[in-house]
């Protein structure tokens, strides 16, 4: 079992750069590939980012890439989605997940997800 818990979230203006935290507790936090999935208003659930358990190598989404860096600290049980270039297309709520296959981009391919986290760029 794993609980996760994101934080980071909040108001910025277009070209502006959040970093999203996603806290674990639970065991093997390393096992785990961690996802960052978006959701806005009215649209289903969109694959941003995963890191995978082992070397914590990343996949992105066309959409955000160069432009978002997810990585993990297994230290600490936790995962970081640094944002910068943000656009208002960004805006959403953001969640964290965890699932034991790597590279995975479906939200059913992940067993435990966050609350989400709110982001919303202003233009």
């Amino acid at each position: 079992q794993v609980q996760l818990v994101e934080s980071g979230g909040g108001l910025v203006q277009t070209g502006g750069s959040l970093r999203l935290s996603c806290a674990a507790s639970g065991r093997a936090f390393s096992s785990y590939a961690l996802g960052w999935f978006r959701q806005a208003p009215g649209k289903e659930r969109e694959f941003v980012s995963t890191v995978t358990w082992g070397s914590g190598s990343t996949v992105y989404s066309e959409s955000v890439k160069g432009r978002f860096f997810a990585y993990r600290e297994n230290a600490k049980n936790t995962v970081y989605l640094q944002m910068n270039n943000l656009k208002p297309e960004d805006t959403a709520v953001y969640y964290c997940a965890a699932g034991l296959k790597n590279g995975r981009r479906l939200a059913s391919e992940y067993d435990y997800w966050g609350q989400g986290t709110q982001v919303t760029v202003s233009s």
